[in-house]
């Protein structure tokens, strides 16, 4: 279950989700569950997404 906060990257066709808001099922990409990144892998993945509100 993803929580405020995290980020998950799928690893067949590499979309990233940041989570605004947690929920109660688990995130699906490509038919797949998507993959909780941590630590530096998550903070370097932050930094490449555009900011909100962003064009």
């Amino acid at each position: 279950m993803p929580n405020a906060g995290e980020v998950y990257k799928c690893d067949v066709c590499g979309n990233i989700v940041y989570v605004l808001e947690g929920g109660g099922a688990e995130l699906v990409c490509c038919d797949e569950d998507m993959k909780k990144l941590t630590g530096d892998v998550a903070k370097s993945a932050m930094k490449k997404m555009p900011k909100p509100g962003s064009p």
